[in-house]
């Protein structure tokens, strides 16, 4: 069975007959003819009988007009659909952040994206690396915004590279220097990140090779909240240079950090590999290229 059989019986019905179903399908009468003859042969049974000089549904063919009918107002729905998909007309962008930073990186991304595309949803999730590249796994979300990963699972598009920065309470040794080297922060209480930060391990390894493992003071994902522990005195905490910026206030130093290089904030949206792409998704895509080559 095929939509333009169904097309040319459902004619055929509302016009009254074949000479009439072909003028508005454009066709002849004999390949309307032919289409309904074949739409009996693959349903098995007759839809028409003539009565005169009137057609006449048969009981197979009231059935076939009333579905059929609704099949094709289904199939135009659908073509419709995807037409405003394709114009960005509709559809919904599943997007996760990460929790870190997203204020200073994504906030005049986010308000533009929404004022090219207004008529896309977007569903939002924050949260750390870990958790952003399992709900992309997942098919929860489409994109995710997340430390740029090893996992052959994954394409990606990079987007941002920072330093990373230390906040250190005012009155810390080392607050009065021009910079900080890790090793020197041994004997200092580290504030961590939570577990679902891929940081977290970044940082822990190169302490490692620095010949120390660090003292923990604490862990949050909420990057205010660190800050206002280093102004508490309970400890220092390492964050990608553009927060760390944003987080200066009494009672807290930032110093640059002298690190190894791979110790740093590498921000990249990833996807499933191989995953079909939404147009909602690639225009997000767009725009971050769009500003990574403004900067």
């Amino acid at each position: 069975m095929e939509f333009k059989q169904l097309r040319s019986f459902i004619e055929v019905v509302h016009k009254g007959g074949f000479t009439q179903a072909a003028g508005t399908l454009h066709i002849s009468q004999s390949a309307v003819s032919k289409q309904v003859a074949q739409l009996e042969q693959d349903i098995g049974q007759p839809l028409l009988e003539r009565q005169g000089s009137q057609l006449l549904l048969t009981a197979a063919g009231r059935i076939v007009l009333e579905r059929g009918e609704a099949l094709l107002r289904q199939r135009q729905e659908l073509l419709s659909e995807l037409d405003d998909l394709s114009q960005m007309a509709r559809g919904e962008l599943r997007l996760g952040l990460p929790l870190l930073g997203s204020d200073a990186l994504f906030a005049g991304l986010f308000a533009e994206y929404r004022r090219r595309h207004p008529n896309i949803s977007i569903q939002l999730l924050e949260g750390g690396s870990r958790m952003v590249e399992q709900a992309v796994k997942n098919g929860e979300l489409e994109l995710g915004g997340s430390l740029t990963p090893n996992d052959p699972a994954f394409d990606y598009q990079p987007f941002c590279n920072e330093p990373l920065e230390a906040l250190l309470p005012a009155d810390h040794p080392l607050a009065g220097q021009a910079d900080v080297a890790l090793a020197h922060l041994a004997d200092t209480p580290f504030l961590l990140y939570q577990r679902s930060f891929v940081l977290n391990d970044r940082l822990l390894s190169a302490c490692q090779q620095e010949g120390f493992t660090p003292k923990e003071g604490g862990r949050s994902g909420q990057a205010d909240f660190l800050a206002a522990l280093v102004a508490a005195g309970q400890g220092v905490v390492l964050l990608p240079a553009i927060v760390a910026r944003a987080l200066e206030r009494p009672g807290v130093v930032r110093l640059p950090l002298r690190a190894p290089d791979y110790l740093r904030w590498d921000i990249a949206f990833i996807w499933r590999r191989g995953a079909y792409l939404s147009r909602a998704a690639q225009a997000w895509l767009a725009l971050l290229r769009e500003d990574s080559a403004m900067h």
